[in-house]
């Protein structure tokens, strides 16, 4: 029987020398334990971000000051409404994308546009809400859909799922590199090296990306030229700031990438749930991530001329010149931190 004098002598840590007795180092201790909060994280922030979607100031207009003063006195504010002249000027609101939907009155009937380009389950939403209002009022409308999707996509989740594509292939490839190569360039001439390869993959995944959903979905043979470079210009910023990341914290950049780019990036982007719907912490980081500014670029590109396609274009090259930088300049150091976890059970 052990005493007790005995058993308070053992090693605080006896289980770690056990394990690594048993061939299971402290680093792989380590890092099995930061997958498993990896895994909870994705976890958690898919089912908080799309567990109740509620539309929270949802942007719309309306033809007649009444109406919109009835929009905006909605309990939980779900909608956000302005007057506009007339239809025309309507319709123009939601092709701007400063509107997801329009109430327009008729002297006999009145109409609801609606946009699913912007986001099926808004405009599933916005049709609800006014056929609530419909019921208490007894004015009756038509819908009327100004950005339909293509028949091949009728959810509108093939945007998402190509950006998504394109996401997971950056930080792959940056990730894939690193195993290879190391996470750390030893001289900036291989930095330089290495974010050329980045940008010659991300060049052709972005063609590739185009081309397949073009092939499967159709219906964007004019955007092809526009959705390539949108495409490379999404790879390579993810690319390279997974890079600068790994150059800061070595392999557990790959990690920071992922809680990046997948486990917040993904569920804030505003495919499944535009952002209106989204839950106020998703909603805000969104358009900052390059999942959120990826789509939007994908939608102003395909469905609305081009309108607010500067924004999310400023963000992705935002992430390419920081991590293009970052990984020039930490290039062949050992910081600080990237030192603590190298020497972290070595």
């Amino acid at each position: 029987m052990t005493g007790r004098h005995e058993r308070e002598s053992w090693p605080r840590w006896r289980w770690v020398r056990w394990l690594a007795d048993r061939g299971v180092s402290t680093r792989s201790v380590a890092l099995v334990i930061g997958v498993l909060l990896l895994q909870a994280g994705f976890i958690a922030s898919y089912l908080a971000a799309f567990h109740e979607p509620k539309p929270h100031e949802v942007a719309v207009t309306t033809t007649n000051e009444q109406v919109a003063q009835q929009l905006n006195g909605l309990p939980g504010d779900p909608l956000k409404a302005t007057v506009v002249a007339d239809r025309a000027a309507a319709v123009q609101e939601i092709d701007d994308q400063d509107a997801y939907g329009a109430y327009v009155v008729g002297p006999e009937k009145d109409e609801l546009i609606v946009a699913s380009a912007a986001g099926v389950a808004v405009t599933t939403t916005l049709e609800e809400i006014f056929q609530q209002i419909s019921g208490q009022t007894g004015r009756k409308f038509t819908v009327t859909d100004v950005k339909p999707l293509p028949s091949g996509d009728p959810r509108g989740l093939s945007g998402f799922y190509l950006v998504v594509g394109w996401t997971v292939g950056g930080y792959l490839v940056a990730s894939a590199l690193s195993v290879s190569l190391g996470a750390r360039p030893a001289t900036r001439q291989r930095a330089v090296v290495r974010l050329g390869a980045l940008a010659a993959y991300a060049v052709v995944s972005g063609i590739v990306g185009a081309w397949i959903s073009y092939a499967i979905v159709g219906g964007m043979p004019h955007h092809y030229v526009g959705l390539a470079a949108i495409g490379a210009l999404l790879v390579f910023g993810v690319g390279a700031a997974t890079m600068a990341l790994q150059v800061v914290s070595g392999i557990v950049g790959i990690g920071l990438a992922v809680l990046l780019f997948v486990i917040l990036g993904n569920p804030s982007a505003g495919g499944a749930y535009a952002w209106p719907l989204l839950p106020g912490f998703w909603r805000a980081i969104g358009p900052w991530l390059p999942p959120g500014a990826g789509l939007s670029a994908f939608r102003s590109v395909v469905y609305f001329g081009n309108s607010k396609l500067l924004a999310p274009l400023l963000v992705l090259a935002a992430y390419a010149v920081v991590g293009m930088v970052g990984t020039l300049l930490l290039a062949g150091r050992r910081p600080h931190l990237a030192a603590e976890i190298d020497d972290f059970g070595a």
